[in-house]
């Protein structure tokens, strides 16, 4: 199994209390996940504050429109400093996605830090060099532009 690895950091000017306050609750995923991955939360989580444990399942359409459910865990939460999301089910075989926080001379800071690999060995290879690692790349720099217009 081949493992990737996608590393973002952004300077929020945000406090970390208004940073954890809209990261901890999953239905603004939405907001700051481009239009085309056709994002839906299927679960029932509006309002609800994230926690270890939580299941989350989306419908997304990470290639041609294709719809594909996919379903997360919060796995670990330490309020204002990290929460972990894992794939149990969906498009990647595996995925692990850690968001950090931290104040660094006065300044928020923001991490994600993403592990994932693909199915199908040599023909999920290929599909990465030719068209997945330009999507995720995309989502995170999609995310890093509304963020710095949600938070100027």
């Amino acid at each position: 199994m081949k493992l990737y690895t996608i590393y973002r950091e952004q300077k929020l000017s945000i406090s970390l209390d208004e940073a954890w306050e809209f990261f901890s609750f999953p239905s603004n995923l939405k907001n700051i996940t481009p239009p085309y991955m056709g994002f839906e939360i299927k679960s029932d989580i509006n309002n609800q504050k994230m926690f270890a444990g939580m299941i989350i399942e989306y419908i997304v359409k990470p290639l041609f429109g294709f719809p594909m459910k996919w379903v997360t865990e919060i796995t670990h939460v330490k309020e204002k400093e990290y929460f972990i999301d894992e794939q149990r089910f969906g498009p990647y075989k595996f995925w692990h996605h850690s968001h950090q926080f931290r104040i660094e001379n006065g300044e928020l800071i923001m991490n994600d830090i993403v592990n994932y690999a693909l199915p199908f060995g040599f023909l999920g290879r290929i599909a990465h060099f030719l068209f997945v690692k330009k999507r995720v790349e995309e989502i995170f720099n999609y995310r890093k532009d509304i963020l710095d217009k949600l938070f100027p």
